[in-house]
C-alpha cells in the first residue's frame, strides 16, 4: 500500500476499507466525514485515521475540509492510474467497466512500448525478456498460480521500461495491477493459452531482432486475447 509514511497493518486494513467504500459508491461526492468518528466507528488511533486519509487525499479520493471534516471527491478527481484504486474498482461491482477501461489503454499503450523497444531495447533487456518468456513457459500448465504471474508481470514492466519512454515505464505499475486483478478474481485460466504464451515468444524474439512492426502486431493480439478471456470469465 502506498503512504506518505511509515505505515501498519491497521493503516493498511483502513485505507483500503475506506478506499473500497468510496470507490463502490458507499460514500457519495460531497459527503463528509470526521477523522475521530473513523477513529471511534473502527476502533483505531486519530494518528492511524488521520494517515490514512492523508493517503486516500494523495489518490484524490477525497479532501480535508478544515472545521468541516473529510469530503468525498467526484469520481472525475480520482488518480484512476493508481494500483490501489485499480485493485479497488476491480474489486468491487465496477469490475466490468474497471476492466474495459484498463484493456482499452493496454490496447493503445503496449504494442506502442513494443514499437519502440524494438529499437530502445538494450541488449540486457533483450535478454532478459527472452529469459522471462522460458519462464512463462515453464509454468504455463499453471497460469493461474504466483510463478506465472511473476514472470509476466516483470515481462510486462520490462517491456516498457524498455521502449526507452519515461511516461510509458511509469504506468508499469498500473499494468502489474491488471495482470494481478486478473489472477485474483479468478479471470487467468488455469493452463494458459498457448496462442498469447507463443505472443509473448514472438514479442521478445521481435524485440531481440529489431522487428518493430512485429513486436507490435504480436502485443496487440496479446492484449485482444486477455480483454475477450477475461470477459469470458466475467460473464
Amino acid at each position: 500500500m502506498t503512504a506518505p509514511g511509515a505505515a501498519s497493518p491497521v493503516h493498511d486494513s483502513l485505507v483500503a476499507e475506506l478506499g473500497r467504500a468510496i470507490v463502490d459508491g458507499q460514500h457519495r461526492p460531497g459527503s463528509r466525514m470526521l477523522t475521530v468518528e473513523l477513529a471511534q466507528q473502527r476502533g483505531v488511533s486519530r494518528s492511524a485515521a488521520r494517515e490514512a486519509v492523508r493517503v486516500l487525499e494523495s489518490f484524490g479520493l477525497v479532501w480535508v475540509r478544515r472545521k468541516s471534516g473529510v469530503e468525498v471527491r467526484p469520481r472525475s478527481d480520482w488518480n484512476v492510474y493508481a494500483p490501489e484504486v485499480i485493485a479497488w474498482r476491480l474489486a468491487g461491482p465496477g469490475r466490468d467497466e474497471q476492466l474495459r477501461e484498463l484493456s482499452q489503454l493496454r490496447s493503445v499503450i503496449e504494442p506502442l512500448a513494443a514499437r519502440l523497444a524494438a529499437v530502445a531495447a538494450t541488449s540486457e533487456q533483450k535478454v532478459e525478456l527472452l529469459s522471462l518468456v522460458v519462464a512463462m513457459a515453464q509454468e504455463d500448465h499453471e497460469a493461474d498460480r504466483e510463478q506465472y504471474l511473476s514472470a509476466d508481470i516483470r515481462f510486462h514492466r520490462l517491456l516498457l521500461d524498455a521502449s526507452g519512454n519515461g511516461m510509458l515505464a511509469a504506468l508499469g505499475g498500473t499494468v502489474e495491477a491488471v495482470l494481478r486483478g486478473r489472477t485474483r478474481h479468478h479471470l487467468m485460466p488455469h493452463v494458459a493459452n498457448q496462442s498469447a504464451v507463443q505472443w509473448h515468444r514472438d514479442v521478445a524474439f521481435a524485440i531481440a531482432n529489431g522487428d518493430a512492426e512485429a513486436a507490435a502486431v504480436a502485443m496487440r493480439s496479446i492484449v485482444t486475447e486477455a480483454d475477450e478471456a477475461m470477459q469470458r470469465a466475467a460473464e
